[in-house]
């Protein structure tokens, strides 16, 4: 089944950061021993086919093709092998990224966390098999990234599991899992499609700051 991606009414958007192996060698950060966490505001939400802003004073902004789980029930302290009742479905999502601010900072929030900063959609599928679906990233019609989750360094189940022992998840909230590698620039102008097998397309264009 698919529903409609406006449905949803998230309090936060967890992402994971270095969750497969070659984005991690791409980007020089070793694999961490646990799952590495941000959040990024649900103000950055937009969603298919409205615009990504390209915010004045950022030198390089990237796209980081991800799937995405949302949340069904409120969750806390759960077990890996309970995860899959807690899940509505899931959703491509957009981590677009600051890059040069990233590195700058040190920490993640500001790079992360600009209007527009993350797409998710077009729908949520609540049926596909989570374990080996195709993540990809196309600029203007080109492939830039393509692996599948069967390369997750920590499987979705260890993840939601993780997170809820942190902070509690309600419905709607979003958890992000990660980017393969092949991140990239993004320019005013470009036009970025994050495909997802089973889900469907995930398209925004590039605009300048007004």
């Amino acid at each position: 089944m698919k529903l409609q991606i406006g449905s949803i009414k998230p309090t936060k958007i967890i992402c994971v950061g270095t969750n497969y192996r070659d984005h991690a060698k791409e980007l020089d950060m070793k694999i961490p021993d646990e799952p590495l966490i941000f959040l990024k505001p649900v103000s950055s939400l937009i969603y298919d086919s409205q615009e990504i802003v390209y915010p004045d004073g950022v030198a390089r902004l990237d796209y980081e093709a991800e799937l995405a789980v949302v949340i069904k029930e409120t969750a806390s302290k759960i077990g890996e092998k309970d995860v899959p009742k807690y899940i509505l479905g899931y959703t491509c999502l957009n981590d677009v990224t600051a890059r040069d601010l990233q590195k700058k900072d040190g920490q993640w929030t500001r790079s992360k966390s600009f209007d527009t900063f993350c797409p998710i959609g077009p729908v949520i599928d609540t049926d596909i098999d989570p374990r080996d679906v195709k993540v990809e990233s196309y600029l203007n019609g080109e492939l830039r990234q393509s692996s599948s989750t069967s390369s997750l360094i920590f499987s979705i189940a260890r993840l939601v599991s993780f997170i809820s022992g942190i902070m509690t998840l309600l419905p709607g909230d979003i958890i992000s899992t990660g980017t393969p590698d092949g991140v990239g620039p993004m320019l005013p102008g470009d036009k970025i499609e994050i495909r997802i097998e089973g889900i469907g397309s995930l398209k925004n264009k590039v605009v300048k700051a007004r």
